[in-house]
Protein backbone atom coordinates (compact mmCIF):
# COMPACT_ATOMS: atom_id res chain seq x y z
CA UNK A 1 0.00 0.00 0.00
CA UNK A 2 1.33 3.33 -0.68
CA UNK A 3 -0.84 5.81 1.06
CA UNK A 4 -4.27 6.19 2.69
CA UNK A 5 -5.03 9.88 2.68
CA UNK A 6 -8.33 11.09 4.60
CA UNK A 7 -8.69 14.62 3.53
CA UNK A 8 -12.28 15.04 4.25
CA UNK A 9 -15.37 13.50 4.90
CA UNK A 10 -15.60 13.63 1.33
CA UNK A 11 -12.45 12.93 0.14
CA UNK A 12 -9.77 9.70 0.69
CA UNK A 13 -7.74 7.72 -1.79
CA UNK A 14 -5.72 4.66 -1.16
CA UNK A 15 -3.39 3.53 -3.54
CA UNK A 16 -1.74 0.29 -4.09
CA UNK A 17 1.28 -0.36 -6.22
CA UNK A 18 2.15 -4.52 -6.88
CA UNK A 19 6.14 -5.22 -6.05
CA UNK A 20 7.84 -4.64 -9.51
CA UNK A 21 4.62 -2.88 -11.13
CA UNK A 22 4.62 0.44 -13.20
CA UNK A 23 1.01 0.39 -12.77
CA UNK A 24 -0.76 1.55 -9.53
CA UNK A 25 -4.47 1.02 -8.47
CA UNK A 26 -6.22 3.87 -6.50
CA UNK A 27 -9.52 3.43 -4.74
CA UNK A 28 -11.41 6.31 -2.95
CA UNK A 29 -14.24 8.41 -2.34
CA UNK A 30 -14.60 11.64 -4.07
CA UNK A 31 -11.67 10.71 -6.54
CA UNK A 32 -14.11 10.91 -9.76
CA UNK A 33 -17.01 11.56 -10.76
CA UNK A 34 -18.04 8.13 -12.37
CA UNK A 35 -20.91 6.35 -11.43
CA UNK A 36 -20.89 3.53 -9.00
CA UNK A 37 -20.62 0.15 -10.68
CA UNK A 38 -19.94 1.82 -14.10
CA UNK A 39 -15.97 0.60 -14.03
CA UNK A 40 -16.17 -3.54 -15.96
CA UNK A 41 -13.15 -5.48 -16.94
CA UNK A 42 -10.39 -4.57 -14.25
CA UNK A 43 -8.03 -6.85 -13.80
CA UNK A 44 -6.14 -8.35 -10.76
CA UNK A 45 -3.01 -10.62 -11.74
CA UNK A 46 -2.46 -13.43 -9.20
CA UNK A 47 -0.05 -16.28 -8.83
CA UNK A 48 -2.20 -18.39 -7.81
CA UNK A 49 -6.16 -17.93 -8.99
CA UNK A 50 -7.49 -20.85 -7.16
CA UNK A 51 -6.26 -19.53 -3.75
CA UNK A 52 -7.19 -15.86 -4.56
CA UNK A 53 -10.70 -17.22 -5.90
CA UNK A 54 -10.64 -19.08 -2.20
CA UNK A 55 -10.18 -16.05 -0.17
CA UNK A 56 -12.30 -13.60 -2.23
CA UNK A 57 -15.56 -16.20 -1.19
CA UNK A 58 -13.77 -17.09 2.14
CA UNK A 59 -14.83 -12.98 2.47
CA UNK A 60 -18.44 -13.38 1.26
CA UNK A 61 -17.78 -12.89 -2.65
CA UNK A 62 -19.22 -14.25 -5.06
CA UNK A 63 -16.86 -15.68 -7.59
CA UNK A 64 -17.40 -16.99 -11.05
CA UNK A 65 -15.63 -20.79 -11.51
CA UNK A 66 -11.88 -20.52 -13.27
CA UNK A 67 -12.40 -20.73 -16.81
CA UNK A 68 -9.40 -21.30 -18.90
CA UNK A 69 -10.08 -19.45 -22.73
CA UNK A 70 -7.45 -19.91 -24.96
CA UNK A 71 -7.34 -17.72 -28.23
CA UNK A 72 -6.65 -20.05 -31.42
CA UNK A 73 -3.11 -18.99 -31.40
CA UNK A 74 -2.63 -20.00 -28.44
CA UNK A 75 -4.19 -23.56 -27.91
CA UNK A 76 -1.18 -25.87 -28.01
CA UNK A 77 0.00 -23.40 -25.52
CA UNK A 78 1.13 -24.79 -21.59
CA UNK A 79 -0.74 -24.31 -18.78
CA UNK A 80 -2.89 -22.00 -18.00
CA UNK A 81 -0.57 -18.95 -17.49
CA UNK A 82 -2.26 -15.52 -19.06
CA UNK A 83 -5.44 -17.84 -19.55
CA UNK A 84 -7.27 -18.68 -16.21
CA UNK A 85 -10.24 -16.13 -14.96
CA UNK A 86 -12.51 -15.89 -12.64
CA UNK A 87 -15.08 -12.71 -12.64
CA UNK A 88 -16.46 -10.98 -9.52
CA UNK A 89 -17.97 -7.59 -8.81
CA UNK A 90 -17.88 -5.52 -6.12
CA UNK A 91 -20.72 -4.02 -3.46
CA UNK A 92 -20.89 -1.01 -5.94
CA UNK A 93 -21.23 -3.11 -8.78
CA UNK A 94 -17.88 -2.77 -10.99
CA UNK A 95 -16.70 -5.98 -12.43
CA UNK A 96 -13.48 -7.17 -12.08
CA UNK A 97 -11.09 -10.15 -13.46
CA UNK A 98 -8.43 -12.32 -11.71
CA UNK A 99 -5.90 -13.76 -14.00
CA UNK A 100 -3.35 -15.85 -13.47
CA UNK A 101 -0.02 -15.79 -14.62
CA UNK A 102 2.59 -17.96 -13.07
CA UNK A 103 4.91 -17.89 -16.17
CA UNK A 104 5.33 -14.20 -17.79
CA UNK A 105 6.20 -13.53 -21.36
CA UNK A 106 9.25 -13.44 -22.35
CA UNK A 107 10.38 -9.35 -21.69
CA UNK A 108 8.24 -9.36 -19.00
CA UNK A 109 9.83 -11.16 -16.19
CA UNK A 110 11.34 -9.09 -13.42
CA UNK A 111 13.58 -10.17 -10.35
CA UNK A 112 12.26 -10.38 -6.76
Amino acid sequence: MDIDLAVSDDFRVVQVTPPHSGCSIQFGKGRTTAEPGSAQAMILVVKDIDAARADLIGRGVDVSEVAVQKPPAFDDAPGRSYFARATFSDPDGNGWELQEITTRLPGREWED
